[in-house]
């Protein structure tokens, strides 16, 4: 198996995957600060799209685990008959897109729930099938960096719970019985507009990063720069059902 991402999501499961006696045969990462995990042989690149054919020839069973990846899957990787497994941070289809965009959303939005999903890739984002996935509930007086951490530790959890049955050929699960959602995307047009919101009564928890604000450099950036809000500012937005749905931005 051949694992591409970054960060310390990437190195527990590609440790994990090791201590349970898979074959770890590449690890690809965008990080060139990255070092690489022990005895694993690693490639840094910033488009995995371009190594499609030394990772089809590397990989021995086929599976290729997409961790804490911000690099998007296009042909022809896509279609050199890998099976791509994507673990994200969030539900989907109500959570696409950027983690740090979502979770921020999500706290607006109310959501009641959050979680990490296993999904297969294909040419969207976010959008492969569904195999697996993991809900918490988020209290009302949960802040951004609870949710987001919890996320983490559901998407290692989830890996843990899979590899094995997938690395034997079989599904993680029965597919899960997922309730309706409202479908969005957040990604870095939801990050500039989310100072947009700070008259939200939610704003405050949506925005506490704490501990997770090194892990989320682009909404400190988005937040740091923001412009001021209310009346010098200009007009403070409100959430509502149309607040980021079906948005494929960047």
């Amino acid at each position: 198996m051949i694992f591409v991402g970054r960060g310390a999501l990437l190195h527990r499961a590609v440790g994990h995957a090791l201590a349970e006696g898979h074959r770890v045969d590449l690890v690809v990462t965008d990080d060139r600060a990255a070092d690489p995990p022990a005895a694993v042989p690693q490639l840094v690149t910033g488009d995995v799209n371009a190594l499609a054919a030394e990772l089809t020839a590397r990989c021995s069973d086929g599976l290729v685990w997409s961790v804490n990846n911000r690099m998007i899957f296009r042909p022809p990787l896509l279609s050199a008959g890998l099976r791509i497994l994507n673990l994200h941070n969030g539900l989907l289809p109500q959570h696409r897109g950027l983690p740090s965009a979502a979770v921020a959303y999500a706290l607006l939005h109310g959501d009641r729930e959050y979680g990490a999903t296993l999904h297969e890739v294909d040419a969207g984002v976010d959008t492969g099938r569904v195999l697996a996935e993991l809900r918490f509930p988020v209290g009302a007086e949960d802040r951004y960096h609870q949710v987001l951490l919890r996320g983490v530790r559901s998407c290692h959890l989830l890996f843990q719970q899979s590899v094995g049955r997938l690395a034997a050929g079989l599904e993680p699960g029965p597919p899960p019985v997922r309730p309706p959602a409202r479908p969005g995307y957040y990604g870095l047009r939801a990050l500039r507009e989310l100072p947009s919101y700070a008259g939200h009564p939610a704003f405050a928890r949506a925005t506490d990063l704490g501990v997770a604000a090194p892990f989320v450099p682009e909404l400190v950036e988005a937040l740091r720069t923001a412009p001021a809000a209310g009346p010098a500012g200009g007009a403070i937005r409100t959430i509502d059902e149309t607040s980021h749905k079906g948005v494929t931005d960047g």
